[in-house]
């Protein structure tokens, strides 16, 4: 098991709210599987390791732990229109502008 992977794979499954059997079934695999790579006593395939890292929105280095930094929050818009994706960039500035 690679060092500190199981423990980042259960910190990633709690902070998005997901159960050991709903990220199994994201995963088409048994929660006692996600149980054993969360406990060390299995190692996620690179396939695995993937979903995973696109279910908890970060990198497959942060899972590793090639980033020490705890990933930064994400937004699936990969079926937004660009320009619904323009509208989203200008919110998140104008928060970031009333925030300061």
């Amino acid at each position: 098991m690679i060092h500190g992977l199981a423990e980042r794979l259960k910190e990633m499954r709690i902070k998005t709210n997901y159960s050991q059997r709903e990220v199994a079934q994201q995963l088409y695999v048994s929660p006692s599987i996600i149980s054993g790579y969360e406990t060390g006593e299995r190692t996620p395939s690179a396939e695995n390791l993937l979903a995973l890292s696109r279910l908890y929105r970060c990198s497959v280095d942060y899972l590793l732990g090639k980033e020490s930094a705890k990933p930064a929050m994400t937004l699936d818009v990969e079926e937004l229109s660009k320009e619904q994706i323009q509208i989203l960039q200008e919110l998140i500035e104008l928060f970031r502008k009333q925030k300061s």
